[in-house]
Protein backbone atom coordinates (compact mmCIF):
# COMPACT_ATOMS: atom_id res chain seq x y z
CA UNK A 1 0.00 0.00 0.00
CA UNK A 2 1.03 3.54 -0.94
CA UNK A 3 2.14 5.38 2.76
CA UNK A 4 0.18 8.12 1.46
CA UNK A 5 -3.01 5.76 3.01
CA UNK A 6 -1.13 5.81 6.31
CA UNK A 7 -2.04 7.86 9.44
CA UNK A 8 0.62 10.48 10.87
CA UNK A 9 1.28 8.32 13.71
CA UNK A 10 1.87 4.82 11.64
CA UNK A 11 4.06 7.06 8.82
CA UNK A 12 6.25 8.38 11.55
CA UNK A 13 6.62 4.81 13.20
CA UNK A 14 7.98 3.69 9.48
CA UNK A 15 10.14 6.56 9.01
CA UNK A 16 11.85 6.20 12.86
CA UNK A 17 12.12 2.12 11.73
CA UNK A 18 14.06 2.91 8.66
CA UNK A 19 16.32 5.20 10.01
CA UNK A 20 17.52 2.82 12.85
CA UNK A 21 17.53 0.21 10.31
CA UNK A 22 19.33 1.93 7.99
CA UNK A 23 21.80 3.29 10.77
CA UNK A 24 22.61 -0.48 12.11
CA UNK A 25 23.13 -1.73 8.88
CA UNK A 26 25.83 0.67 7.84
CA UNK A 27 27.32 0.61 11.13
CA UNK A 28 31.25 -1.13 10.10
CA UNK A 29 30.94 -2.69 13.93
CA UNK A 30 27.47 -4.30 13.31
CA UNK A 31 28.75 -5.88 9.53
CA UNK A 32 31.58 -7.34 11.16
CA UNK A 33 29.69 -8.46 14.27
CA UNK A 34 27.06 -9.97 12.04
CA UNK A 35 29.84 -11.36 9.69
CA UNK A 36 31.15 -13.33 12.91
CA UNK A 37 28.45 -14.99 14.82
CA UNK A 38 26.98 -18.17 13.76
CA UNK A 39 23.38 -16.93 13.69
CA UNK A 40 23.65 -13.98 12.04
CA UNK A 41 26.03 -15.26 9.31
CA UNK A 42 23.95 -16.75 6.79
CA UNK A 43 22.36 -13.40 6.09
CA UNK A 44 25.33 -11.42 6.63
CA UNK A 45 26.81 -13.67 3.51
CA UNK A 46 23.96 -13.48 1.42
CA UNK A 47 23.56 -9.79 1.67
CA UNK A 48 26.71 -9.03 0.88
CA UNK A 49 26.16 -11.39 -1.78
CA UNK A 50 23.22 -9.41 -3.49
CA UNK A 51 25.50 -6.13 -2.57
CA UNK A 52 28.10 -7.48 -4.84
CA UNK A 53 25.79 -8.71 -7.46
CA UNK A 54 24.12 -4.71 -8.13
CA UNK A 55 27.94 -4.01 -8.65
CA UNK A 56 29.18 -6.69 -10.67
CA UNK A 57 25.66 -7.15 -12.37
CA UNK A 58 26.77 -5.16 -16.08
CA UNK A 59 30.35 -7.79 -15.79
CA UNK A 60 27.60 -10.27 -16.09
CA UNK A 61 25.29 -9.40 -18.30
CA UNK A 62 28.64 -9.02 -20.70
CA UNK A 63 29.25 -12.83 -19.66
CA UNK A 64 26.08 -13.72 -20.78
CA UNK A 65 26.02 -11.66 -23.92
CA UNK A 66 29.87 -13.40 -24.91
CA UNK A 67 28.54 -16.38 -24.40
CA UNK A 68 25.81 -16.21 -27.02
CA UNK A 69 26.90 -14.55 -29.57
CA UNK A 70 30.12 -16.40 -29.69
CA UNK A 71 27.27 -20.04 -30.09
CA UNK A 72 29.14 -21.47 -27.02
CA UNK A 73 25.30 -22.16 -25.60
CA UNK A 74 24.64 -23.72 -28.67
CA UNK A 75 27.74 -25.80 -28.66
CA UNK A 76 27.40 -27.01 -25.19
CA UNK A 77 23.64 -27.67 -25.85
CA UNK A 78 24.77 -30.23 -28.48
CA UNK A 79 26.97 -31.96 -25.75
CA UNK A 80 29.81 -31.65 -23.55
CA UNK A 81 32.80 -30.54 -25.31
CA UNK A 82 36.76 -29.75 -24.55
CA UNK A 83 38.47 -26.02 -24.34
CA UNK A 84 39.81 -26.38 -27.75
CA UNK A 85 36.07 -27.46 -29.36
CA UNK A 86 34.79 -24.30 -27.64
CA UNK A 87 37.45 -21.84 -28.56
CA UNK A 88 37.24 -22.96 -32.53
CA UNK A 89 33.74 -22.35 -31.95
CA UNK A 90 33.98 -18.81 -30.16
CA UNK A 91 36.84 -18.11 -31.89
CA UNK A 92 39.22 -17.27 -28.83
CA UNK A 93 42.34 -18.30 -28.02
CA UNK A 94 42.59 -21.48 -25.46
CA UNK A 95 43.03 -19.04 -22.58
CA UNK A 96 40.95 -16.43 -23.06
CA UNK A 97 37.92 -19.40 -23.73
CA UNK A 98 38.97 -20.88 -20.38
CA UNK A 99 38.43 -17.66 -18.90
CA UNK A 100 35.00 -16.78 -20.24
CA UNK A 101 33.95 -20.36 -19.76
CA UNK A 102 35.02 -20.09 -15.98
CA UNK A 103 32.88 -17.22 -16.08
CA UNK A 104 29.97 -18.74 -17.07
CA UNK A 105 30.23 -21.76 -15.56
CA UNK A 106 30.13 -19.71 -12.15
CA UNK A 107 26.55 -18.38 -13.09
CA UNK A 108 25.26 -21.66 -13.96
CA UNK A 109 25.23 -21.07 -18.01
CA UNK A 110 27.87 -24.00 -18.10
CA UNK A 111 29.43 -26.68 -16.14
CA UNK A 112 32.47 -28.13 -15.82
CA UNK A 113 32.81 -31.99 -15.51
CA UNK A 114 35.57 -34.48 -15.21
CA UNK A 115 37.87 -34.72 -18.16
CA UNK A 116 38.47 -31.24 -18.69
CA UNK A 117 35.46 -30.33 -20.27
CA UNK A 118 32.38 -28.67 -20.11
CA UNK A 119 28.16 -29.29 -20.36
CA UNK A 120 25.27 -26.54 -20.25
CA UNK A 121 24.49 -25.29 -16.78
CA UNK A 122 21.04 -25.11 -15.54
CA UNK A 123 20.72 -20.98 -16.33
CA UNK A 124 22.32 -22.44 -20.11
CA UNK A 125 19.66 -24.85 -20.60
CA UNK A 126 16.59 -22.86 -19.22
CA UNK A 127 18.00 -19.77 -21.52
CA UNK A 128 18.64 -22.51 -24.59
CA UNK A 129 14.98 -22.83 -25.04
CA UNK A 130 13.94 -19.41 -24.86
CA UNK A 131 13.78 -17.80 -28.54
CA UNK A 132 12.69 -14.32 -26.80
CA UNK A 133 15.23 -13.99 -23.83
CA UNK A 134 17.94 -14.92 -26.52
CA UNK A 135 17.10 -12.26 -28.97
CA UNK A 136 16.93 -9.97 -26.56
CA UNK A 137 20.44 -10.70 -25.04
CA UNK A 138 21.71 -9.97 -28.54
CA UNK A 139 19.53 -6.68 -28.81
CA UNK A 140 20.93 -5.28 -25.23
CA UNK A 141 23.88 -4.18 -26.94
CA UNK A 142 21.84 -0.76 -27.83
CA UNK A 143 20.67 -0.49 -24.32
CA UNK A 144 24.12 -0.87 -23.17
CA UNK A 145 25.34 1.92 -25.18
CA UNK A 146 22.82 4.27 -24.20
CA UNK A 147 23.45 3.00 -20.39
CA UNK A 148 27.32 4.09 -20.71
CA UNK A 149 26.43 6.80 -18.65
CA UNK A 150 23.19 6.82 -17.13
CA UNK A 151 22.80 9.88 -15.88
CA UNK A 152 23.47 11.99 -18.90
CA UNK A 153 20.62 9.86 -20.47
CA UNK A 154 18.16 10.79 -17.95
CA UNK A 155 19.12 14.37 -17.86
CA UNK A 156 18.60 14.38 -21.80
CA UNK A 157 15.38 15.28 -23.29
CA UNK A 158 13.35 12.41 -24.30
CA UNK A 159 13.04 13.04 -27.99
CA UNK A 160 17.12 13.14 -27.78
CA UNK A 161 18.08 10.37 -29.87
CA UNK A 162 19.36 7.33 -28.35
CA UNK A 163 20.63 3.49 -30.00
CA UNK A 164 17.54 2.54 -28.86
CA UNK A 165 14.95 5.00 -30.47
CA UNK A 166 17.06 4.77 -33.62
CA UNK A 167 16.33 1.40 -33.65
CA UNK A 168 12.55 1.50 -32.57
CA UNK A 169 11.60 4.50 -35.09
CA UNK A 170 8.61 2.23 -35.68
CA UNK A 171 7.52 2.37 -32.24
CA UNK A 172 8.43 6.30 -31.43
CA UNK A 173 6.89 6.57 -34.74
CA UNK A 174 3.74 5.29 -33.32
CA UNK A 175 4.14 7.23 -30.04
CA UNK A 176 4.69 10.73 -31.47
CA UNK A 177 2.35 10.59 -34.73
CA UNK A 178 5.56 10.44 -37.07
CA UNK A 179 5.19 13.09 -39.90
CA UNK A 180 2.21 15.18 -39.21
CA UNK A 181 -1.06 13.96 -40.34
CA UNK A 182 -2.19 14.01 -43.76
CA UNK A 183 1.44 12.72 -45.15
CA UNK A 184 0.76 8.77 -44.47
CA UNK A 185 2.55 7.00 -47.11
CA UNK A 186 5.92 8.65 -45.85
CA UNK A 187 5.36 8.08 -42.43
CA UNK A 188 4.75 4.76 -43.34
CA UNK A 189 7.82 4.46 -45.98
CA UNK A 190 9.78 5.75 -43.23
CA UNK A 191 8.82 3.00 -40.96
CA UNK A 192 9.26 0.28 -43.56
CA UNK A 193 12.85 -1.37 -42.19
CA UNK A 194 12.07 -0.29 -38.62
CA UNK A 195 8.65 -1.80 -38.85
CA UNK A 196 10.63 -5.49 -40.11
CA UNK A 197 13.42 -4.79 -37.06
CA UNK A 198 10.78 -4.71 -34.53
CA UNK A 199 8.17 -7.32 -36.04
CA UNK A 200 11.01 -9.69 -35.85
CA UNK A 201 11.80 -9.38 -32.35
CA UNK A 202 8.54 -9.11 -31.02
CA UNK A 203 7.91 -12.39 -32.94
CA UNK A 204 10.99 -13.97 -31.63
CA UNK A 205 10.07 -13.19 -27.85
CA UNK A 206 6.31 -13.68 -28.00
CA UNK A 207 5.88 -16.90 -27.30
CA UNK A 208 6.75 -16.95 -23.34
CA UNK A 209 3.76 -14.08 -23.02
CA UNK A 210 1.54 -15.86 -25.05
CA UNK A 211 2.10 -18.94 -23.18
CA UNK A 212 0.92 -17.06 -20.17
CA UNK A 213 -2.10 -15.25 -21.57
CA UNK A 214 -3.33 -18.17 -22.54
CA UNK A 215 -2.96 -20.42 -19.38
CA UNK A 216 -4.24 -17.83 -17.90
CA UNK A 217 -7.58 -16.55 -19.48
CA UNK A 218 -10.26 -18.86 -21.68
CA UNK A 219 -10.48 -17.53 -24.98
CA UNK A 220 -13.31 -19.89 -26.16
CA UNK A 221 -15.66 -17.87 -24.03
CA UNK A 222 -15.81 -14.88 -26.90
CA UNK A 223 -17.30 -15.16 -30.76
CA UNK A 224 -14.44 -12.76 -31.91
CA UNK A 225 -11.22 -11.31 -31.51
CA UNK A 226 -9.20 -8.52 -32.25
CA UNK A 227 -5.84 -8.42 -31.56
CA UNK A 228 -4.20 -4.56 -31.82
CA UNK A 229 -0.82 -4.52 -32.53
CA UNK A 230 -0.46 -7.53 -33.42
CA UNK A 231 2.89 -7.56 -35.35
CA UNK A 232 3.27 -10.39 -37.48
CA UNK A 233 0.33 -12.97 -35.79
CA UNK A 234 2.13 -14.72 -33.01
CA UNK A 235 -0.19 -13.95 -30.32
CA UNK A 236 -3.41 -14.43 -32.55
CA UNK A 237 -1.75 -17.59 -33.88
CA UNK A 238 -1.57 -19.08 -29.85
CA UNK A 239 -5.20 -17.42 -29.41
CA UNK A 240 -6.39 -19.43 -32.51
CA UNK A 241 -5.09 -22.67 -31.61
CA UNK A 242 -6.41 -22.73 -27.70
CA UNK A 243 -9.75 -21.11 -29.13
CA UNK A 244 -10.72 -23.19 -32.82
CA UNK A 245 -13.80 -21.60 -32.92
CA UNK A 246 -13.11 -18.56 -32.31
CA UNK A 247 -12.92 -15.73 -35.07
CA UNK A 248 -9.98 -13.89 -35.41
CA UNK A 249 -8.91 -10.48 -36.11
CA UNK A 250 -5.48 -8.32 -36.39
CA UNK A 251 -4.85 -4.75 -36.34
CA UNK A 252 -1.75 -3.24 -37.23
CA UNK A 253 0.23 -0.52 -39.37
CA UNK A 254 0.33 -1.91 -42.96
CA UNK A 255 3.80 -3.23 -43.58
CA UNK A 256 3.72 -4.93 -40.50
CA UNK A 257 0.58 -6.54 -41.74
CA UNK A 258 2.39 -7.93 -44.47
CA UNK A 259 4.36 -10.36 -42.32
CA UNK A 260 1.08 -11.55 -41.00
CA UNK A 261 -0.39 -12.16 -44.34
CA UNK A 262 2.80 -14.37 -45.38
CA UNK A 263 3.04 -16.13 -42.09
CA UNK A 264 -1.03 -16.50 -41.30
CA UNK A 265 -2.57 -16.17 -44.17
CA UNK A 266 -1.67 -19.76 -45.63
CA UNK A 267 -2.04 -21.28 -42.27
CA UNK A 268 -4.86 -24.03 -42.44
CA UNK A 269 -6.34 -23.52 -39.40
CA UNK A 270 -5.97 -19.78 -38.81
CA UNK A 271 -6.17 -18.58 -42.03
CA UNK A 272 -9.77 -19.21 -42.96
CA UNK A 273 -10.63 -17.89 -39.68
CA UNK A 274 -8.59 -14.18 -40.25
CA UNK A 275 -9.03 -10.79 -40.74
CA UNK A 276 -6.20 -8.42 -41.13
CA UNK A 277 -6.95 -4.41 -40.69
CA UNK A 278 -4.37 -2.18 -41.74
CA UNK A 279 -3.83 1.40 -40.11
CA UNK A 280 -2.67 3.11 -36.83
CA UNK A 281 -3.94 2.75 -33.77
CA UNK A 282 -3.37 5.74 -32.33
CA UNK A 283 -4.93 7.74 -35.41
CA UNK A 284 -7.10 5.50 -37.01
CA UNK A 285 -10.88 4.15 -35.44
CA UNK A 286 -10.63 0.25 -34.56
CA UNK A 287 -12.83 -1.85 -36.70
CA UNK A 288 -16.30 -3.00 -34.23
CA UNK A 289 -17.56 -6.27 -34.33
CA UNK A 290 -15.41 -8.07 -31.63
CA UNK A 291 -16.31 -9.02 -28.05
CA UNK A 292 -13.02 -9.21 -27.11
CA UNK A 293 -9.85 -6.68 -27.80
CA UNK A 294 -6.04 -7.74 -26.65
CA UNK A 295 -3.52 -4.97 -25.69
CA UNK A 296 -0.25 -7.29 -26.00
CA UNK A 297 2.82 -5.78 -25.13
CA UNK A 298 1.67 -2.44 -26.33
CA UNK A 299 0.66 0.09 -23.35
CA UNK A 300 3.84 -0.06 -21.86
CA UNK A 301 5.44 1.21 -25.01
CA UNK A 302 3.37 4.34 -24.58
CA UNK A 303 3.47 7.81 -22.79
CA UNK A 304 0.03 8.60 -20.40
CA UNK A 305 -1.51 10.96 -23.52
CA UNK A 306 -1.22 8.03 -26.28
CA UNK A 307 -1.95 4.68 -24.27
CA UNK A 308 -5.00 6.69 -22.70
CA UNK A 309 -5.73 7.33 -26.30
CA UNK A 310 -5.63 3.83 -27.64
CA UNK A 311 -7.86 2.74 -24.75
CA UNK A 312 -10.78 4.84 -25.46
CA UNK A 313 -10.35 4.08 -29.18
CA UNK A 314 -10.59 0.29 -27.85
CA UNK A 315 -13.63 1.26 -25.67
CA UNK A 316 -15.26 3.11 -28.55
CA UNK A 317 -14.79 0.06 -30.73
CA UNK A 318 -16.13 -2.71 -28.10
CA UNK A 319 -19.90 -3.39 -27.44
CA UNK A 320 -21.62 -3.61 -24.48
CA UNK A 321 -20.43 -5.89 -22.12
CA UNK A 322 -17.31 -6.51 -24.55
CA UNK A 323 -14.07 -7.40 -22.66
CA UNK A 324 -10.05 -6.12 -22.84
CA UNK A 325 -7.08 -7.90 -22.49
CA UNK A 326 -4.28 -6.61 -21.54
CA UNK A 327 -1.07 -8.47 -20.90
CA UNK A 328 2.48 -7.21 -21.08
CA UNK A 329 5.06 -6.91 -17.90
CA UNK A 330 4.15 -5.07 -14.88
CA UNK A 331 5.74 -2.48 -12.31
CA UNK A 332 5.30 -3.79 -8.97
CA UNK A 333 4.72 -7.88 -9.75
CA UNK A 334 5.33 -10.47 -7.33
CA UNK A 335 9.37 -11.35 -7.85
CA UNK A 336 9.45 -8.59 -10.67
CA UNK A 337 9.91 -5.66 -8.95
CA UNK A 338 13.80 -5.11 -10.20
CA UNK A 339 12.65 -6.32 -13.79
CA UNK A 340 9.88 -3.71 -14.04
CA UNK A 341 11.40 -0.50 -12.43
CA UNK A 342 14.58 -1.47 -12.99
CA UNK A 343 14.87 -2.58 -16.72
CA UNK A 344 12.35 -1.99 -18.39
CA UNK A 345 11.91 1.20 -16.35
CA UNK A 346 15.53 2.48 -17.87
CA UNK A 347 14.83 0.21 -21.59
CA UNK A 348 11.54 2.56 -21.84
CA UNK A 349 13.66 6.30 -20.78
CA UNK A 350 15.85 5.20 -23.24
CA UNK A 351 13.24 4.00 -26.00
CA UNK A 352 12.18 7.72 -25.80
CA UNK A 353 8.65 6.32 -24.92
CA UNK A 354 6.33 4.51 -22.44
CA UNK A 355 6.86 3.33 -18.75
CA UNK A 356 6.02 0.41 -16.20
CA UNK A 357 3.04 0.75 -14.81
CA UNK A 358 1.36 -0.79 -11.41
CA UNK A 359 -2.05 -2.35 -12.07
CA UNK A 360 -3.99 -0.08 -10.38
CA UNK A 361 -2.49 2.52 -12.67
CA UNK A 362 -3.93 1.12 -15.28
CA UNK A 363 -6.63 1.00 -13.66
CA UNK A 364 -6.87 4.23 -13.42
CA UNK A 365 -6.51 5.01 -16.85
CA UNK A 366 -9.88 2.35 -17.64
CA UNK A 367 -12.01 4.22 -15.62
CA UNK A 368 -10.88 7.45 -17.67
CA UNK A 369 -11.23 5.85 -20.78
CA UNK A 370 -14.80 4.36 -19.94
CA UNK A 371 -14.68 0.92 -19.00
CA UNK A 372 -16.92 0.05 -16.50
CA UNK A 373 -14.86 -2.44 -14.28
CA UNK A 374 -11.36 -4.20 -13.97
CA UNK A 375 -9.39 -6.86 -12.24
CA UNK A 376 -6.12 -8.21 -12.10
CA UNK A 377 -6.01 -11.91 -13.55
CA UNK A 378 -3.33 -14.75 -11.85
CA UNK A 379 -0.30 -15.73 -14.39
CA UNK A 380 1.99 -18.25 -13.71
CA UNK A 381 5.00 -16.41 -14.36
CA UNK A 382 3.94 -11.83 -13.42
CA UNK A 383 7.79 -11.87 -14.19
CA UNK A 384 7.10 -12.30 -18.04
CA UNK A 385 3.82 -10.89 -18.17
CA UNK A 386 1.13 -9.48 -15.95
CA UNK A 387 -2.76 -9.42 -17.17
CA UNK A 388 -5.91 -7.47 -16.54
CA UNK A 389 -9.43 -7.90 -17.98
CA UNK A 390 -11.63 -4.61 -18.48
CA UNK A 391 -15.06 -4.36 -19.66
CA UNK A 392 -17.53 -2.30 -21.12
Amino acid sequence: MSTSLESPPRESLRLRWIGLRNRVLASPKFQHWAAAFPLTRPVARARARRVFDLVAGFAYAQVLAACVEAGLLDLLAEGPCDTIAAAHRAGLGLPATERLLRAAASLGLAESIPGGRWALGTEGAALQCNAGALAMIRHHALLYADLADPLALLRADRQTPTALSDFWTYARASATGGVPPGRQDDREEANKPAATAYSALMAASQAMVSEQLVDAYRFSRHKAVLDVGGGTGAFIRAVGTAAPALRLGLFDLPDVVAGAENTLARDALIGPRLTLHKGSFLHDPLPQGHDLITLVRILHDHDDEPALRLLRGVRAALPPGGTLLIGEPMAGAPGGAAMGDAYFGLYLWAMGSGRPRRPAELGAMLRSAGFRSWKELPTNLPLVCGAIVARV
